[in-house]
């Protein structure tokens, strides 16, 4: 459909350059014609609930008031972290892996033009995920009896837009204060805490003392109790959502003019940003001491700590542990409130032998498998299983500060429930990450977030069970202690 459009439009022009941006973003995220066929069926079943809901709701009559309009007002709080999130990561796709920056800035194109189709296709990319979880339900609802819903895919393009106008903001700004690459491990952490911002928040919330209601319910609470969601400027969203027109022109007219306004600030910013991060990954430093510190002796020493240098510059890693300490930082509070003992260490130890094991199998994936010289390593004289043994070393020596969290939370009530848990927490990793590394096929750093792909589904079930498994055993075992 994509291709179809743009054999019809202007080669260059803004809507072709748009286009040809979501396709991109459509082939990065594909998961291959299985993967297509399970979408499509879900996507079957999400409309099918919505025609259900739709013909159950077709005769009923409702008024939006200040609770619809606050619930739509949190749930679009909700919504923007997720698309800022994805904003982040697409403009830090855009600037440094898209790789056709160079073939754009250099055609007889104006560079306006190319800011504002990225900034477009990162927004249509954010459109695009969202609407996919939405539509199905929303249209067959707003169809069958409720056209002001249609509103609500107003207020979604909106959101989306102000997003995009974030992500790609953020991450020039970046680039240009602190460097290309500090930029880049930087706007990893933030896409991470904005992700899992509403989750924290919410979690914290659970863990206050005598709490009787979810921390949703109490956000929700206090949001109405100071008006904020029947206000005029906070009930904006919800007019929008339920078909106000007033509501969707003053939304998506702010958007625009945001969007528009982004488009002339960034032009240069944008182009000084990329040319930064294409020309110098890092700022100039003088170097410092000699160079005999880079080097080893043995072969072992020299392959642990390449790879153990690789992996901690490496963003996407920072992004996928990042999110794993952000979302266990609920269960560490419940822990340590008050300093009272913990109730729940074998549920502890099954968490932290499962978590160790999947961060494992990621950092083992990328020692492995994405080698930057994989030929060069296996046409070489030395031994086989020491270059598999230090990869797997690095992997969980990475992962060794995440792994004691939550035992040092279990020492609390059962010092020997700690020493259990660190010794099936590394023997999970250990298993995981061997069966990584001695099944490990060549391929791109890039196909990280897509690595379960073919066989190595059934690979990672099977690394998935083991994990299981052995937690499930620890969990018994530190519950007898």
């Amino acid at each position: 459909m994509i291709g179809w459009a743009m054999r019809r439009l202007s080669p260059g022009s803004l809507p072709w350059l748009t286009l040809h941006e979501l396709r991109g973003s459509l082939r990065a995220a594909s998961r291959g014609r299985v993967g297509l066929i399970l979408g499509a069926l879900v996507l079957l079943g999400y409309a099918g609930f919505g025609v259900f809901f739709g013909i159950l709701l077709a005769d009923v009559h409702w008024r939006a008031g200040p609770l619809a309009w606050l619930t739509v007002l949190i749930a679009s709080g909700l919504l923007f972290t997720f698309m800022t999130t994805q904003a982040l990561l697409a403009s830090q796709r855009t600037l440094y892996e898209a790789g056709d920056l160079d073939l754009l800035f250099s055609a007889p194109l104006d560079p306006r033009t190319v800011v504002s189709a990225k900034l477009l296709g990162i927004a249509g990319g954010v459109v695009l995920t969202f609407s996919l979880f939405l539509l199905p339900v929303l249209l067959p609802v707003a169809l069958l009896g409720h056209p002001e819903l249609l509103g609500a895919v107003a207020l979604v393009v909106a959101l989306a837009l102000a997003a995009a106008c974030l992500g790609l903001g953020v991450t020039v700004l970046l680039a240009r204060v602190i460097g290309p690459r500090a930029g880049r491990t930087v706007g990893q952490i933030l896409a991470a805490l904005a992700g899992a911002g509403f989750f924290l928040t919410t979690q914290i919330l659970n863990q206050r003392d005598g709490a009787r209601e979810s921390g949703v319910e109490f956000l929700m609470r206090a949001v109405r109790e100071r008006g904020i969601g029947s206000g005029p400027i906070g009930s904006l969203p919800g007019r929008a959502a339920f078909g106000e027109p007033l509501a969707i022109l003053l939304l998506l007219g702010g958007a625009m003019s945001l969007f528009t306004l982004a488009v002339w600030a960034m032009q240069h910013g944008f182009l000084a940003g990329y040319r930064a991060g294409g020309m110098r990954p890092t700022r100039n430093k003088a170097a410092r001491g000699g160079i005999r510190r880079h080097f080893h002796t043995h072969l072992f020493g020299a392959i642990f700590a390449k790879e153990l240098h690789l992996l901690l510059r490496d963003p996407a890693l920072i992004f996928q542990v990042l999110l794993r300490i952000i979302y266990l930082a609920p269960i560490l509070l419940l822990a340590f409130r008050d300093h009272r003992g913990l109730p729940m260490a074998p549920t502890l130890a099954f968490t932290s032998v499962v978590i160790a094991g999947q961060l494992v199998a990621s950092l083992a994936w990328l020692a492995a498998s994405a080698e930057d010289a994989p030929d060069l390593l296996k046409v070489a004289p030395v031994d086989r299983e020491e270059l598999d043994l230090a990869k797997l070393l690095a992997a969980m020596a990475l992962a060794a500060p995440l792994g004691l969290l939550l035992p040092i939370a279990i020492a609390l009530e059962t010092v020997p429930g700690a020493l259990v848990t660190i010794l099936f927490t590394a023997g999970a990793g250990g298993a995981v990450g061997y069966l990584e590394v001695a099944h490990a096929q060549p391929a791109p750093r890039s196909t990280f977030q897509r690595r379960q792909k073919g066989g190595g589904i059934a690979r990672n079930l099977f690394e998935f069970l083991i994990a299981v498994l052995l937690g499930l055993a620890a969990g018994v075992i530190v519950y007898f202690l």
